[in-house]
């Protein structure tokens, strides 16, 4: 994990208030990557009692967004797609794992795996932007 990704985690973290709520752990963040974690709770089901896609989506988004934020240059989502693999059940643990394949520009492309211990549940792609700015802002002594 370097310096500007961990720091960059811990300041997008502190407001993400969406993947916090889900019970989502950052387990780890390099330049251009992410791990979260998040766990299948009985709130996230659906009808045919596994879990809903949107949630397993929103798990591959907010690593997909730790990952493409991890050099400190505010970007944000520009599309993304998802493919199911196999249905996530109640009490899984899910793990989605962001890694950058190509960078042109102000643009990305990160590919997202999603998985239950060694069973894969996903493959999102995701596209990014990069906005003006950064996510630290800079400091007194220049940081």
């Amino acid at each position: 994990m370097t310096d500007v990704a961990a720091a960059v985690a811990a300041a997008m973290w502190a407001e993400d208030t969406a993947s916090v709520s889900l019970g989502m752990r950052l387990v780890r963040v390099g330049d251009g990557t992410a791990v979260l974690e998040m766990p299948v709770r009985d709130d996230m089901v659906n009808g045919h009692g596994i879990a809903h896609g949107g949630f397993v989506f929103t798990l591959a988004d907010s690593a997909f967004a730790f990952a493409c934020n991890s050099r400190n240059q505010v970007t944000v989502a520009q599309g993304a797609e998802i493919v199911f693999v196999a249905p996530a059940q109640r009490g899984d643990l899910l793990t989605a794992e962001a890694h950058e394949r190509a960078s042109y520009g102000r643009n990305g492309i990160y590919d997202v795996t999603v998985r239950r211990g060694d069973d894969l549940i996903a493959e999102f792609r995701g596209r990014s932007r990069q906005l003006p700015g950064t996510v630290l802002k800079e400091s007194n002594d220049g940081a």
